[in-house]
């Protein structure tokens, strides 16, 4: 029996330990534990849910549904008292707020609970988050320092990187998030692609690269919601989601700071890119909270293959 449990503690590799293995300086790695506890009780909130639309929309006219607000009150409420953020920016608030003293370290965007309109169908959706330490707006420089999303579906998981690889833990019946894959690598190419957007409306050049994607065997694996889309590549090892810019909406849907930007900095740690089809969405300047992107993310493959046939 003492054997048994020696070899448990020896394999168990939790968040807060595996952090601490990696290097992950010690406020970083207490800002990204605070924020996956967080995710516990979200994801609590999500199974009380009864599916009713609150009757409010949010500053980009969307619908809100009542578990946006209350994620985003949950999240907002936690980082205020924990010592190491001073601003927050979220897809549910006008503007980056002051929550600290101003002299914390860090900054946290967040999308609370991105495809929330998937919840009365019971699919998977999700939280996103990026942590800076210097200012988000009119920078061209890349400020993010770490990136999570949590993803609520049959299982609770999160991918994180600090930097150093992108990992994936699974929440346990304990209540622990458990080391499930450590330094995930996406092939150079993979077989999926999730296309958003109406076929009607995409412009030309994003027409031609999804025909040649149709043309080249790839499979169509599309949720309608942004972290399970991305999770499904990064889990898959290769292939690419996009949101294309559309004729009437040449900035496409997805927003830069909320949506886009963690979710480059983890895939390219992953050893994938992320562009807008012609710039790294990391390297994009970010000059308001409301900025949208076209975005092609993944495999180096798809991504390069896009924009070669959108600058062409």
């Amino acid at each position: 029996m003492g054997e048994e449990n020696s070899d448990y503690t020896k394999n168990f590799v939790d968040l807060r330990r595996h952090m601490w293995i990696e290097g992950v300086e010690v406020e970083l790695r207490r800002l990204i534990w605070q924020i996956a506890v967080v995710g516990k009780y979200i994801s609590a909130k999500i199974h009380e849910s009864n599916r009713k639309l609150a009757g409010f929309k949010n500053v980009y006219g969307d619908e809100q549904l009542a578990l946006d607000r209350i994620s985003d009150d949950i999240l907002k409420s936690q980082l205020k008292f924990s010592g190491f953020v001073r601003e927050y920016a979220s897809e549910e608030l006008e503007d980056i707020i002051k929550i600290g003293t101003g002299k914390e370290k860090y900054i946290v965007t967040a999308d609370p609970l991105d495809g929330s309109s998937l919840v009365d169908t019971n699919l998977a959706i999700g939280t996103i988050i990026g942590i800076h330490k210097e200012s988000i707006l009119d920078s061209g420089r890349r400020t993010m320092v770490a990136a999570l999303y949590i993803t609520y579906g049959p299982l609770i998981t999160m991918i994180y990187s600090a930097g150093q690889g992108a990992h994936e833990f699974v929440l346990d019946r304990e209540g622990e998030y458990v080391l499930s894959q450590e330094n995930i690598r996406l092939k150079e190419k993979g077989s999926i692609f999730s296309p958003g957007g109406l076929r009607r409306d995409w412009i030309p050049e994003h027409l031609k690269f999804v025909e040649q994607l149709e043309k080249d065997g790839y499979k169509l694996r599309y949720s309608g919601g942004f972290v399970p889309d991305i999770n499904q590549i990064l889990i898959k090892k290769g292939g690419i989601f996009t949101y294309p810019a559309l004729k009437k909406s040449p900035q496409g849907k997805l927003r830069l700071l909320f949506e886009l930007q963690p979710m480059a900095f983890i895939m390219e740690q992953a050893g994938g890119l992320a562009t807008d089809g012609n710039q790294d969405i990391l390297s994009l300047k970010v000059e308001n909270v409301n900025q949208l992107s076209p975005i092609y993310i993944g495999s180096v493959t798809e991504v390069q293959m896009a924009k070669k046939i959108l600058s062409a």
